[in-house]
Order: structure tokens, then sequence, then C-alpha cells
């Protein structure tokens, strides 16, 4: 008996190097990093959602709540069928209250330094899968859809050039749903993951989908699994082309900055409540003809929602086209890295070529490269997550 009570107790001691050595496997230096995302995150949600808006304020009643005469049944029918593929442990952690704060809770960073709730595709099982990428099929036009899979494909390439499957993975991407899916009555759902954010609202016929965060690197695989795989390549390049087809004078009012040197400060994730002015070429200087290329511009970002909703949303941005700005940073040549901003009262769009973080050993540190970009979508004033709405639908509903 002394020896069976005294094995038991220096075989928790035996194990101490190997649970230490397991333990290392996780950076300190990454850790670290996790703890700045986690404690930034907090402070952000501690602060009660107002939305993005000018120095003037939030400007009211841009978002009624009405009859678009769309169904958005087979929404709901996904949405009920994710949720029943899975288990009381997955539940848990993916199933959230419409109004909960977890709509904020997202970021575009690595899953090594932020941590997600929600379930991965990388743990559900085969079922599941289908329940998950079948609601975004229904959700996503066939653009969007193609720009999820392959900014997903971009995450293995990162995966293949750093060796860290703590950070990287092609399936490191979590779901998660607000509320109860039905036709008539408000819920959503999240996508989160590195470079791949996507916040999908639903009110009756309405759909918000905002903030939605598309990025990447490398913007091409050299090599790889995916060899081969390319990602926004339209967004840079149809931003280009609207800037190069304005007139001298229209290009001096629309540069900010002549040089870009640095990232830009964007309205990614922490930042629901930023304050940004106007700045830049308002689209009342436009002609009909530099209009349309601005609304092609725009329908780059709002047509990864499926069709019938991205039209609604179209018309209501072309309703504010005069009083829509389009800001530059960088040069104009056509391997320039630059960054553009298109900001309206109802959409907020912002593209950056930023500096290499997953791929420095084969871009230039600290340089801003093509190989890197981040792409926002918002709702200004107030109506990122579907808020303004919801707040609508609860002052005049029972709940």
């Amino acid at each position: 008996m002394r020896q069976t009570l005294l094995s038991l107790l220096i075989a928790p001691a035996l194990l101490l190097p190997s649970i230490c050595a397991a333990q290392s496997a996780y950076p300190e230096s990454l850790l670290k990093t996790k703890g700045i995302f986690t404690s930034d995150g907090a402070a952000a949600l501690g602060q009660p959602f107002r939305g993005i808006a000018t120095s003037d304020g939030v400007i009211e009643d841009l978002f009624p709540l009405q009859d678009t005469g769309l169904s958005t049944a087979s929404l709901a029918e996904a949405g009920a069928a994710f949720l029943a593929s899975l288990n009381d442990i997955h539940l848990s952690r993916a199933h959230f209250p419409v109004d909960d704060p977890e709509w904020r809770n997202w970021s575009n960073v690595d899953v090594g330094i932020f941590a997600r709730h929600g379930v991965s595709l990388e743990e559900m099982d085969a079922t599941q899968k289908a329940a998950a990428w079948n609601l975004l099929r229904v959700s996503l036009s066939a653009q969007g859809l193609k720009t999820t899979q392959d900014i997903m494909k971009t995450e293995q390439t990162l995966l293949e050039l750093n060796e860290e499957s703590i950070r990287y993975g092609e399936e490191k991407y979590y779901f998660t749903v607000m509320g109860i899916p039905s036709a008539t009555e408000p819920w959503g759902w999240q996508l989160d993951g590195h470079h791949l954010v996507i916040n999908y609202f639903i009110q009756g016929g309405q759909v918000v989908m905002t903030p939605t965060f598309l990025g990447g690197e490398p913007v091409v695989a050299k090599s790889g699994k995916y060899e081969g795989n390319t990602i926004l390549q339209d967004e840079q390049n149809l931003g280009l082309a609207f800037m190069t087809s304005l007139s001298a004078e229209q290009r001096r009012l629309a540069t900010v900055q002549n040089e870009k040197t640095a990232n830009a400060p964007m309205a990614a994730a922490n930042e629901d409540n930023m304050v940004l002015d106007y700045v830049g070429l308002p689209g009342s200087a436009l002609t009909p003809a530099q209009k349309a290329k601005l609304v092609e511009l725009i329908a780059q970002y709002v047509g990864n929602m499926r069709d019938d909703q991205a039209a609604v949303r179209m018309d209501h941005v072309e309703q504010h086209l005069n009083e829509t700005y389009f800001s530059w940073v960088g040069q104009v040549n056509q391997d320039a890295v630059f960054y553009y901003r298109v900001h309206s009262p109802v959409v907020l769009i912002e593209f950056d070529h930023q500096n290499p973080v997953g791929t420095t050993m084969i871009n230039p540190p600290g340089t801003p490269t093509r190989d890197h970009i981040h792409t926002v979508i918002r709702t200004p004033n107030g109506n990122d997550y579907g808020k303004d709405l919801l707040r609508q639908h609860l002052e005049t509903h029972q709940h």
C-alpha cells in the first residue's frame, strides 16, 4: 500500500516536464500579444454602441423598417438547420440572444492572438460543415461565397509559410447565431476568423451585412496546396481605375496624402464608434459617367451579399451618391500601393495595402505591399449589425 501511494505521489511529478513542454508550445510573446488584444476588445465592448459617425454626430432616421417584398425564409431554414446540427456543448458557445454584445466581439487578426466564441469548421463533423456552408451559400452571392472560400485558402498558405498551427489554418473560422432563426423576427449570424469577418443581421425582408472585413496575405499563393489562389484583385483594380479616371483637379481633391508609408487606421475591430469626418472628392463633383464608375466600385463590396438584398442596398447607397466622398492615399501608377475610402451617410468602404505580417520571409518588413490587403465595409450612423433596425423593432414589439 505504501508503495502504491508513493507511486501516485511521484507520478504527477514525473509528468511535469512533459506538461510544461506542452504549455511552452504557445510562445510567450504570442501569449503577451493575445493579452493585448483581449484587453483592447474588452475596453471596446465596455463602451455603449453608437456607430461610426462624423464629428457632427449620428444622423437619425436613415434606416427605416420597411417591407422590401423579399423573403428571407431560406435564410431562416438554413440557420435553424445549422443550429439543429450542433450538440449541447457547441450550442453553449455558438448561440446568443439577438441583442447580445457578442456581435461586437470579433477581430480580423489570427486565432492565435484573438480567441473566438462559436464553433469552428475545424471542429465540425461532416454534417455540421454541410449545414454551415449551406448557411453561407443562401446568405451570400456567388461572388461572396467564392471570396470567402478563397480567403480561407489563403489562410492555409499562411500555415504552410509559417508552420504555426496555433495561428493559421483554412478551417479556423467560427460560426455563431444570434436570436432564433425566423422569416419575420430579428436574428442573425456571424462568421469570425483571420482576415474574414461577416456580420449578417436579418429583420423580416431586410438584411444588414456589416461590418464585413475581407483581407489576406499573400494575395496570390505561389506554392502549396492552393497554388494560384488569388484574392481581392477586383477591389484593388477597380479602386485604382476609378482614381485614374479622374481629372487632375479631381485627383488633387481626392488625395489626402501622396505617399503610402504605413498601415491606414481603418474602421476594423474595436472601432464601432469611430469618429470619421468626410474628406476627399464629393460625389456631387462627379460627372454622370464618373458616378457610374463609383457605383460599380461600391457594388463590388455590396455584391458579396445575396443578389436580391444587394439590389436593395445599392438603391439606398445611390440615393446618397452626391453625399458620398472618395479619398486616396498613395501614388496612382499601375504598381502603386495605396489606401482608398468611400464614405457616405449610409456606407463606409476602406481598402488598404498593409505591411507584411505573415509573409515577412518574402516581403520586406515595415513596408506596405500589394501582397497584404485589408478591406472593410460598414453602415455608419448606427446601423452596423442592424442595430438601428433592431432598436426600432424592439420599440414596437414586446419580447
